[in-house]
């Protein structure tokens, strides 16, 4: 049997989709020896049209526009998450006790992605994530812009605008530290 070329295109865009999908919620390749994930370092400016990594604006949860260019001298994580993701429902404790930790000294922003409105927010509401900013990123840009291809993620970035990309789970202590680092400057 002989596929012809687009519906072979169809059926191998819907294998790599299936394999991201089934990758995201498996953080064991992002894992080293050491249990910590490596982190891939991003260049401050969106290598697409070289914009700052706060020149983006989305539909906020809940309402409203947010503008990430308010976030601009300031250290920010952006925690990227699906609503169906159960390792990202699992670490939504930690992200909000950190968050709380540092709040004042560094920003926390959600950023949803890869799943309709109504799941990302009842995501939120079942985590008790709703004292953090969230976004919408129905479209999938701001994950583009930072390099973000499975969830959880974080982009950390701090106060000159340099960011770091860490794709997989950090639990609390590996968030802490990370949040410190950021902070301390």
């Amino acid at each position: 049997m002989f596929l012809r070329p687009s519906r072979l295109m169809v059926l191998l865009a819907g294998v790599l989709l299936v394999a991201v999908a089934c990758a995201a919620d498996d953080d064991s390749s992002t894992s080293a020896a050491d249990g910590t994930s490596p982190a891939e370092v991003v260049d401050p400016a969106d290598p697409v049209d070289g914009a700052p990594a706060t020149a983006f604006t989305a539909d906020r949860l809940g309402g409203g526009e947010f503008d990430a260019a308010a976030l601009e001298g300031r250290n920010t994580v952006l925690w990227f998450w699906a609503p169906w993701c159960t390792t990202c429902r699992a670490e939504a404790p930690d992200v909000v006790e950190a968050a709380s930790e540092f709040e004042g000294s560094v920003e926390v922003i959600g950023v949803a992605g890869r799943g309709d409105t109504a799941a990302m927010e009842e995501f939120v509401e079942q985590t008790g994530t709703g004292g953090l900013d969230h976004v919408i990123d129905d479209d999938g840009s701001i994950w583009t812009q930072f390099g973000v291809a499975a969830q959880p993620a974080f982009a950390f970035i701090d106060e000159n605008g340099e960011v770091d990309v860490f794709v997989g789970t950090l639990g609390n202590d590996g968030l802490t530290e990370r949040m410190q680092a950021l902070a301390a400057g």
